[in-house]
């Protein structure tokens, strides 16, 4: 059986990735950016084209894709995580995730408590969300009279693609492998600096410390396909970014911490810690190395994980290895130490705003009369924070 046409093996190859391509896009930009964390808004005829897309591709219902993946934000790593590896395991989230989201996906509540402001017309009630397998069957059509018995492979590896890289990889590897920029209360991760095959969905870290920023990657080594696609739809008028990721603004540090000291602060917390880590942990830990003995310094190898970690994220070896560390060095601990009462300044949901100026004004004298010049340093720092863009 012959389509219309008639391609050489490569050239069916690039049919295949070009088609699973424009899914990655349509699942990335309009599923994940656009309807889930409302970091951008598209033109109606875009925001259409990737839903019928996604319709003939995947047979996703936006606003059950939406309610799970808000879910997953709301409950990470808990047991109402639909899909975390740490909860669930590594190999059931990497190959069965299709089944989690399914299993969510079909539950009521789930969706009415998390799908609110997806699309909700006609043709999403009556075609979309109703006969979500019809596309499907319509896509195999397609497929077969445009490449013949070629086509069902493509059409195989349509079906594949989605379940297998979005809902086995990035929820499975990205919340259990890969490098970390920043410490959110989850266990996301990089899986790769360069997010070409997955649409930038590989900066998994940088997205869960900044759930509704429109851009994925953050460092200047990093890319993100998606944000490209986003900023040439921007270029062409069919999209605007509504919300990107904060950076820190540093000024000249001020004599005293006030409440745009303090605000700023909190608005860059994930910031902050990782420049402590940057300039406090990463520092001391290597001075250590250099000052203890032989079995000290294999203990402190690799101990930066676990210094930086959140604390519900360290399982038992971890706790072990951190008192460990701990007990080997008291500048390490005091470091620690300065760590956990940093981050407990912006922790209590309670704290007012003149609450908030006194803990960290507190906090920035202790650390400027700790004795360790890295603490005092990054104190300095912390007293420039500042809402305002610096003037010439």
């Amino acid at each position: 059986m012959t389509g219309l046409f008639e391609l050489p093996l490569w050239g069916y190859v690039v049919v295949a990735l070009a088609l699973t391509h424009v899914t990655i896009i349509s699942v990335t930009v309009y599923l994940h950016r656009h309807q889930a964390h409302r970091g951008l808004d598209l033109h109606p005829a875009v925001a259409h084209f990737f839903r019928f897309w996604l319709w003939l591709t995947t047979g996703m219902v936006t606003r059950e894709w939406v309610a799970v993946h808000r879910k997953h934000h709301a409950r990470c790593e808990t047991e109402e995580d639909p899909h975390s590896p740490q909860v669930a395991g590594i190999n059931r989230v990497l190959w069965g995730g299709v089944g989690l989201y399914r299993r969510e996906a079909s539950k009521a509540e789930t969706v009415a408590k998390y799908a609110h402001g997806t699309p909700d017309d006609w043709i999403e009630r009556k075609l979309y969300s109703r006969y979500n397998g019809l596309g499907l069957v319509l896509m195999l059509g397609i497929d077969l009279l445009l490449f013949g018995v070629a086509g069902l492979a493509i059409w195989a590896v349509q079906m594949v693609w989605i379940p297998f890289w979005a809902a086995g990889v990035i929820n499975g590897i990205g919340h259990y492998w890969g490098y970390r920029n920043y410490e959110p209360a989850d266990a996301s991760t990089n899986i790769s600096p360069i997010g070409l095959i997955i649409g930038g969905e590989e900066l998994h870290n940088n997205h869960h410390a900044f759930p509704s920023s429109a851009k994925f990657s953050s460092k200047p080594w990093e890319f993100d396909l998606g944000w490209g696609y986003i900023r040439l739809l921007e270029r062409l008028g069919l999209a605007r970014v509504k919300r990107v990721a904060p950076k820190p603004v540093i000024a000249e540090p001020k004599p005293e911490v006030d409440k745009d000291t303090a605000t700023a602060v909190v608005t860059n917390r994930l910031h902050v810690l990782a420049s402590y880590t940057r300039e406090v942990v990463r520092p001391i830990l290597n001075e250590e190395r250099r000052r203890l003995d032989r079995s000290s310094k294999r203990l402190l190898r690799r101990a930066r994980r676990v210094l930086t970690r959140q604390e519900k994220l360290i399982d038992q070896r971890g706790r072990e290895k951190l008192d460990s560390v701990l007990s080997a060095s008291e500048r390490l601990k005091v470091v620690y130490e300065y760590r956990q009462r940093l981050q407990s300044v912006w922790d209590r949901s309670t704290t007012t705003h003149e609450a908030l100026c006194r803990a960290l004004q507190a906090w920035c004298a202790q650390a400027e009369a700790s004795g360790i010049q890295a603490l005092r340093d990054f104190s300095y720092k912390i007293r420039g924070y500042t809402l305002q863009p610096a003037t010439a």
